[in-house]
């Protein structure tokens, strides 16, 4: 097998840089079906279950002078202990509108982060230190508060809880504008059209590709066997970014209009937007710990904290101000991380450069507490 490939969660995984999406776009018309791909302005990341198909896009990101770059591969996962996993798997299933799958839930999208439920083997009755935020279109939010059974709560009326106590902020999210009444602004604007086949898939990719590079506006732009979700990225769109207000709804207007003309109609029920927050006594330094792990950068705006992921592959961490004598401080909290990477010693190495701590460690995964307790499991 190529050195450009690494097994990450049992796939066949990949990243190509790439100067444009459309540059990108080229290798996915060459493509026989069957991977998964996430394209970006910078590069795309490809999923194949196979070592044939993964020597097959070899070959064909070489002829189109590609490069890869498989150390930039990483997946940011959720993991809870709970007393009654079962109970806690039910709720965040039905909150996040998530699938069952071997080792807890997924998005059916494969997009967000996995979650694993975990038994719990100690009491840790006070409220975690890590949140969690999940934006789904409107309707799809109602369902879930009814499914659930609970009014929501907390400063935003959006907060509900776990039979156990942890968490979730559940947002309602909007129609972008009149104007392209095709996509959801679920703190970042998305669509995401159901497709018939690979070709037609393809055909709209490379549509969306083009748009994007003439507009000068990043998206994210990732297929799947069901069809492709176009992904503008945290609070992008809003009228204070560069690109976003009236540019970036007359490219979501072309983008809706070759989608159309390719016959196609959106489905918003699997559009959703995951980000953690974590509370911290002294941001700066949980900040820099965790841009250090997750290669992430900050948000340059002064009035927020979140850090990224460049590549756009990997949730949003953004950090709320913690009392110093706040009790919770002193407990575990019974969600951590888990960081999936195919060289696990350089994120240790990089972690306890940053003021980490380990707790555990095995010849499978090595558990890191960050300089304030937050966990991070690397394996």
């Amino acid at each position: 097998m190529t050195t450009e490939w690494r097994h990450l969660n049992g796939t066949l995984t990949t990243w190509y840089d790439a100067p444009s999406h459309a540059a990108g776009a080229a290798l996915v018309e060459r493509l026989a079906p069957g991977a998964e791909i996430d394209l970006r302005a910078n590069g795309l990341r490809l999923r194949t279950d196979t070592e044939e198909s993964a020597r097959d896009i070899s070959k064909a990101a070489g002829e189109l002078g590609l490069t890869a770059d498989p150390s930039a591969l990483q997946q940011v996962n959720l993991a809870f202990e709970a007393a009654d996993p079962a109970a806690v798997t039910t709720f965040w299933r039905t909150a996040m509108g998530y699938e069952a799958s071997s080792t807890g839930l997924q998005d059916p999208l494969d997009r967000d982060p996995a979650v694993e439920v975990h038994p719990l083997t100690d009491p840790r009755p006070l409220r975690n230190r890590i949140h969690v935020d999940v934006v789904r279109p409107s309707y799809a939010v109602d369902a879930a508060r009814a499914a659930i059974g609970q009014e929501p709560y907390g400063a935003w009326g959006v907060a509900l809880a776990d039979p156990e106590g942890n968490e979730v902020d559940l947002v309602p999210g909007d129609e972008l504008s009149p104007d392209a009444d095709d996509w959801w602004a679920n703190f970042a604007a998305m669509v995401f059209y159901p497709t018939t086949s690979p070709a037609q898939a393809t055909r709209l990719t490379s549509a969306v590709a083009q748009l994007a590079d003439d507009a000068g506006i990043p998206l994210e732009i990732d297929l799947r066997p069901t069809g492709v979700t176009i992904d503008g990225s945290k609070d992008q769109w809003e009228d204070d970014m560069p690109n976003g207000g009236p540019a970036f709804v007359e490219l979501a207007q072309r983008i809706q209009a070759a989608a159309h003309d390719l016959g196609l109609t959106p489905d918003p029920r699997p559009l959703r937007f995951v980000q953690f927050g974590i509370d911290a006594v002294d941001g700066d330094v949980l900040s820099t710990f965790w841009r250090t792990v997750l290669g992430y950068q900050p948000d340059p705006r002064e009035q927020v904290s979140d850090i990224y992921d460049p590549r756009r592959l990997n949730p949003v961490l953004f950090f709320q101000q913690l009392d110093a004598n706040d009790e919770r401080s002193k407990q575990r909290n019974r969600i951590h991380f888990e960081l999936v990477v195919p060289d696990p010693q350089a994120r240790i190495d990089a972690a306890l450069s940053a003021g980490g701590r380990i707790l555990e460690r095995t010849p499978q995964r090595c558990l890191i507490s960050d300089p304030e307790g937050n966990e991070l499991d690397i394996r």
